[in-house]
């Protein structure tokens, strides 16, 4: 891929795709709250730093998300659940992401390959749930997959090449996961980049829409 474009590219993951991205060659756009101000909660602040790029760029990669809505951690039981905390996580881990995309097509190629993918979670998966808990974080990487799945249905009719994914990376070892990671095994962030990277270099237009964790098996929904 010639040029690429990491929203969310000062934490952990999203700084590895950086990273790995430069190193294969590609003339990358990095942007994040912390360096440009762009904040996925504030439509205003994505159309601003979307609205100053030129296209097109062949992979758009959104790398944001919180595990702490409101500040709140994942909910053990349903009596931990707030309203503040569900609607953070929506604006974050749901809306955000689809509001990137909603201000970056007009920067995706119509005539070639172009990949738009998201950082989802497997803790998204209804089909997969078998212990509950976590309900906000739950609840809107569920609610980011099937945005996704949608926009894929509507970007095939005027960019019939472009695939769009969501995509799970395993648990990475960065401060975002350092309190909840326990007894999972983890990866580092540069193998959890070349993972998601060699991920989205497989994928095709029959892909789009689809949900794919770090080794490129489908996600159940």
């Amino acid at each position: 891929m010639e040029r690429a474009l990491v929203i969310g590219a000062s934490g952990g993951i999203g700084a590895a795709l950086c990273a790995a991205l430069a190193d294969r060659g590609a003339r990358v756009t990095a942007l994040s709250r912390r360096e440009h101000a762009l904040d996925v909660t504030d439509e205003a602040s994505i159309a601003r730093c979307l609205g100053a790029l030129d296209g097109p760029f062949d992979l758009i990669l959104v790398a944001t998300g919180v595990l702490n809505g409101a500040g709140q951690p994942p909910e053990k039981a349903l009596r931990a659940l707030t309203p503040e905390a569900l609607a953070h996580q929506f604006a974050v881990n749901a809306a955000g992401p689809l509001l990137v995309l909603k201000h970056a097509v007009r920067l995706m190629p119509r005539d070639r390959r172009a990949v738009f993918a998201a950082l989802s979670a497997r803790v998204g998966s209804i089909g997969d749930n078998r212990l509950g808990g976590w309900y906000a974080y739950r609840m809107a990487k569920a609610a980011l997959n099937q945005g996704l799945h949608s926009a894929a249905i509507e970007l095939a009719r005027t960019h019939p090449r472009a695939i769009c994914a969501a995509l799970h990376p395993g648990t990475v070892a960065t401060p975002f996961t350092a309190a909840h990671a326990a007894r999972h095994p983890t990866v580092p962030p540069d193998q959890a980049a070349a993972n998601l990277l060699a991920v989205i270099e497989r994928l095709d237009t029959d892909a789009t829409g689809g949900f794919f964790d770090w080794s490129g098996a489908r996600v159940p929904w």
